[in-house]
């Protein structure tokens, strides 16, 4: 069974599982909406709308909400030296259809789960020390664990109560600068130190 939708001026030929893209919708990821505009249903009995199918309704989850390709728009005026040239892309919002609804029929589906965000956990062979950070130096460390910030952890989490922690010592606009966050994580991940003096230091200890 499929469905011609109308939906941002433009009409759609869904089915189950389909993904499409359309003008932005409003909503996040992970979302349920329903079409209403429904034009016509195909299938073993095709009913055509006049315009509209009474009762019927698509629903679909929303995907992602994200920007189309990018287009060029270019105007020129003859003998008149005007040239204009810009770039635009659109909003849209990607859908996938879940089910085709008849005679008044509510969604039954529910959106996935979304997924926890998964914190960073240090790898079995990674030296846990924050002074593999770029700029933290013996002081720093020592200012760093006497507000109980003595692990990357906690830098690479950034929570707010690490904020707070180094707003109380005055080093959050320099770990922010310097990104101290992300680099914790590349640390935490296995990877290298950013600074050839501290790749130097990691590589002494080992």
């Amino acid at each position: 069974m499929y469905a011609v939708v109308k939906t941002g001026g433009k009409q759609f030929r869904v089915a189950a599982n389909d993904v499409i893209k359309v003008e932005k919708l409003s909503g996040d990821a992970g979302d349920i909406v329903t079409l209403g505009e429904v034009l016509m249903l195909g299938g073993d009995s095709p009913v055509v709308g006049a315009p509209l199918v009474d009762g019927a309704s698509v629903s679909a989850e929303i995907l992602e909400q994200a920007r189309d390709s990018k287009i060029t728009v270019f105007k020129k005026r003859r003998r008149q030296n005007y040239r204009r040239k810009k770039g635009h892309r659109q909003m849209m919002t990607v859908l996938r259809i879940q089910e085709i609804l008849t005679g008044g029929a509510k969604p039954s589906g529910k959106a996935a789960a979304k997924p926890a965000a998964k914190k960073a956990a240090p790898a079995a062979d990674v030296k846990d020390d924050v002074s593999l950070i770029g700029g933290v130096g013996p002081k720093l460390k020592e200012k760093l664990a006497g507000v109980g910030i003595e692990s990357l952890k906690p830098i690479a989490e950034m929570s707010d109560d690490t904020k707070a922690k180094l707003d109380e010592i005055g080093l959050l606009n320099r770990a922010t600068t310097e990104e101290w966050a992300e680099q914790a994580q590349e640390l935490l991940a296995g990877k290298p130190p950013r600074a050839k003096t501290d790749q130097a230091a990691a590589k002494k200890d080992d």
